[in-house]
């Protein structure tokens, strides 16, 4: 079951894994919240999607790649953004659990 909001995402960080049901993109964020950002890099390298874009460019952000995230940020139509990671992610996370937002 996808989370509804921000916080029942957070509950769902003390699981195993990420449900199945879940959005590509969301699953990526979670593999990163638990500390395993080489399987979050590995899921949004799949996504061939602005979402997958911005998804990436975080990754690379957060690693300390700035030239790589800058790439995938123009990939993404973004900015680098002035915030922090932590709320960089947050972002990220409330865009994929927006009703409205696609399955990706």
């Amino acid at each position: 079951m996808v989370p509804k909001d921000y916080d029942q995402f957070l509950e769902t960080l003390e699981n195993a894994i990420p449900d199945n049901d879940w959005p590509t993109g969301l699953k990526a964020l979670w593999y990163d919240a638990v500390g395993d950002w080489e399987a979050s890099h590995n899921i949004a390298q799949e996504m061939h999607t602005e979402l997958g874009s911005w998804i990436h460019a975080y990754l690379h952000r957060k690693e300390g790649d700035e030239w790589n995230a800058g790439y995938w940020y123009r990939k993404a139509n973004k900015s680098i953004p002035k915030v922090s990671l932590d709320e960089e992610f947050q972002l990220l996370a409330k865009h994929l659990l927006e009703k409205d937002s696609p399955k990706q």
